[in-house]
């Protein structure tokens, strides 16, 4: 793999930015300065980002010169911090994204701009991580103004083109095409982002995604969502569907983008978080139709929307679900506890749920203790709906089912069979 890392000569300003400011973060930014840990260096970071954004209330000149400078210390001081978490990644991110903003809105002189552009880029060129990988896209936004952004976007598209020009049988890298992309997007010269793109092939949608927005910044809307269509396969689908999903939004064309896009780009870490995020996003959609798709979409999985029923209030449609397809016995079970009074029907059946998949086997350490608990909070609620005896025949007949362990657990908490 020929990997080409743009290091095009600048002649260097030595204006200073601002007046002299002691910041607390640079004594606590040092190479190596956290070892392998990565929570104190998360810690570290956020306490940064807010030192930095108190001085902006008052300078935000001084503080923009703060937060290059901070980007500047970041990779010498967390190269050795442990990232296999991804947490520490994400704290970085989170960072540039805050600081970049306040260094592009920046009201500073041009040579100052010049000398903090400079600064960033080297800082960025040296990173053999990929911590400040972000800055690329966000170059155009850090250039502020359309003559940076012109010279910038001259001097990187002269050395990618020249990257480009040298033989590679394999994959060819080039870091600093993300930020050429960035800022011939952010001055509208788009012919000449498009051929850019040419060289790079029909590769990453990192890069590619800037063909799109193009289209999109020129009005060509459909031929943008058939652009990003065709990228389909090697790269990341669901970053590609999201963005076609945001451009129907934006279109008033919620419809098209709930039917083509909306299962696929709004997974969370719960099946409730899904639900709740969908119905959030498409507010015009019936909550139940929403149910309805989600459940048809997973057909292994049906008892899993037990918990987004129950929170829309589809009392029955959560019972009939949890009675066709397993479901985690202790969610059910905190249902029927919580639900005995208020909904005893409910609860009763959510109860007999949990006891019937609990004895099959289903569910993460479920205990003796569990399985009473269960049991209790069912009966209380089967005695407020008057079926009481309705409950304990039912109790029994999962019983018989069930083996020794399951059935020595509940019998502790089960009255004799009259």
């Amino acid at each position: 793999m020929l990997r080409v890392v743009l290091t095009p000569p600048m002649p260097r300003s030595s204006t200073k930015a601002t007046a002299p400011h002691k910041w607390v973060f640079k004594a606590r930014f040092r190479a190596g300065a956290f070892g392998w840990r990565s929570q104190p260096a998360i810690a570290r970071i956020a306490e940064a980002a807010s030192e930095i954004h108190r001085v902006a209330r008052t300078d935000p000149v001084l503080a923009a010169d703060g937060a290059v400078a901070f980007l500047q210390r970041l990779v010498p001081a967390i190269e050795q911090v442990d990232s296999s978490s991804g947490s520490i990644g994400s704290a970085v991110n989170r960072a540039i994204r805050e600081l970049t903003e306040l260094i592009a809105a920046a009201p500073a002189a041009a040579s100052v701009r010049d000398a903090w552009l400079e600064r960033l880029w080297d800082a960025f060129s040296g990173d053999g991580y990929g911590y400040l990988d972000e800055l690329g896209d966000l170059w155009g936004g850090l250039c502020a103004t359309d003559e940076h952004a012109n010279a910038w976007a001259d001097r990187l598209a002269q050395f990618v083109r020249a990257a480009y020009a040298i033989p590679c049988d394999g994959f060819r890298y080039v870091k600093g095409i993300d930020a050429c992309l960035s800022t011939l997007f952010r001055i509208n010269r788009f012919e000449e982002l498009r051929a850019i793109l040419e060289l790079t092939g029909k590769t990453f949608w990192h890069y590619h995604q800037w063909g799109f927005k193009a289209l999109v910044a020129e009005g060509k809307r459909a031929e943008a969502l058939r652009y990003a269509e065709s990228h389909h396969g090697i790269n990341d689908g669901y970053a590609i569907d999201r963005a076609c999903e945001e451009l129907l939004l934006e279109s008033g064309l919620a419809d098209e983008a709930y039917r083509r896009y909306a299962l696929r780009t709004n997974h969370q870490s719960t099946y409730l978080a899904t639900f709740r995020a969908i119905a959030k996003k498409y507010p015009h959609k019936d909550p139940r139709d929403i149910l309805a798709d989600l459940v048809e979409s997973t057909p292994g999985e049906r008892g899993k929307w037990f918990a987004a029923a129950k929170s829309a209030g589809f009392y029955d449609e959560a019972i009939a679900l949890v009675q066709a397809a397993p479901a985690d016995p202790k969610t059910l079970g905190r249902a029927a506890r919580d639900f005995a009074e208020k909904r005893p029907l409910f609860a009763m059946e959510a109860a007999l749920a949990a006891l019937h998949w609990a004895a099959k086997g289903y569910g993460y350490e479920i205990t003796g203790l569990d399985i009473r608990e269960i049991y209790r909070s069912g009966l209380t609620a089967a005695v407020n709906a008057d079926r009481g005896n309705d409950y304990n025949a039912r109790t029994h007949a999962i019983l018989q089912t069930s083996d020794k362990p399951f059935a020595d657990a509940i019998t502790l908490a089960l009255p004799p069979r009259r």
